[in-house]
């Protein structure tokens, strides 16, 4: 659906230059809701914009359902451009138009006949649960329904794609949980693919199949959320279960990090140890985590007696990864 090729973006010359970007590969499948995680400064923005080429591309190549839209430009980008809807963090709405008016302004620019924008614009209203909201100005909204103004205008043109550009970052937790609950919700219903940006952790764990993590204008992980989760030497399992430094370890104890996932994550794994293998089992942290339906947890956890061998083997065959620090 939307396949990045050695992506690079400068801005200015030598010696004065500023990369940006940095020989970036991605590969958004169709349908999918894919994050890109990174701090203020890695390069973020720059890359969602070069999907639509608001900012293009210094080298390398972008293909949008199969069609390179860096080589387009007039006429044909324009065109292109109808299949990709975005949403933005201020929510980019014109205070001189109501809420109705605002989400018709693509509708307006294709030429559309007014009854036919009216239609739209009522649907596309009920989609996002503010069609009692019609003939109001954007002043007079919260900033969640600001927001589900501009993604049911990101969709008034039926966009394959949804590009969102830390589209939750200037609302607070629990209407960012309500607008990622509407955006999965269309992902599910519509399959569309979503291609998002953010800072934000949580963003990813409530809604991203897929994640990238950006550093200085590079990618440094990219995979499957859940997999990357559950993979200790992750950067983002290290970000969602930091670990506790200087353990003090009782004399004899071995040491483990215990790695959780799926139905594992809701097993009684500890009181089987101690009864199976006569142990004594000393938990000093752990965290678990959902991803959508699933469940990732992690332990830190001492174990003293004559079976730490076979438990640690035990612990393996049921699929976990375990770790032994000592």
């Amino acid at each position: 659906m939307i396949t990045i090729e050695h992506v690079r973006k400068i801005y200015g010359r030598a010696p004065n230059e500023v990369v940006a970007l940095k020989n970036v590969n991605l590969e958004v499948p169709k349908g999918e809701i894919f994050g890109v995680l990174g701090q203020s400064g890695a390069g973020k923005s720059t890359l969602i914009r070069c999907v639509n080429l608001l900012e293009r591309p210094t080298s390398g190549r972008i293909l949008v359902n199969g069609q390179e839209i860096t080589a387009l430009s007039g006429g044909e980008l324009r065109k292109a451009r109808q299949r990709i809807g975005m949403i933005f963090q201020q929510f980019n709405l014109l205070s001189s138009r109501t809420v109705a008016d605002n989400v018709a302004f693509p509708l307006e620019l294709m030429g559309l006949s007014k009854t036919k924008r009216q239609a739209r614009v009522l649907e596309l209203l009920s989609l996002v649960g503010l069609e009692d909201k019609a003939n109001t100005y954007p002043a007079q909204l919260s900033g969640g329904q600001k927001q589900r103004v501009g993604i049911a205008r990101s969709l008034a043109n039926s966009p394959d794609i949804l590009l969102s550009d830390e589209a939750t970052s200037a609302l607070d937790p629990q209407t960012t949980h309500a607008i990622l609950d509407l955006l999965r919700d269309l992902n599910k219903r519509m399959g569309l693919t979503i291609l998002l940006i953010t800072h934000e952790m949580n963003v990813v764990k409530q809604i991203c199949h897929q994640v990238a993590i950006l550093e200085d204008g590079a990618i440094v992980e990219q995979g499957r959320v859940s997999q990357l989760a559950a993979l200790p030497s992750s950067r983002l399992a290290q970000a969602l279960f930091p670990r506790p430094q200087n353990y003090s370890v009782q004399p004899g104890a071995t040491l483990v990090t215990i790695t959780f996932a799926g139905d594992s994550a809701s097993e009684p794994v500890f009181s089987t140890l101690a009864r199976r293998f006569m142990l004594d089992v000393n938990i000093l942290s752990g965290n678990i985590e959902a991803f959508g339906e699933e469940r990732i947890g992690q332990l830190q956890a001492e174990f003293s007696g004559e079976q730490v061998a076979p438990a640690l083997a035990y612990l393996r065959e049921l699929g976990l990864h375990v770790e032994v620090h000592n």
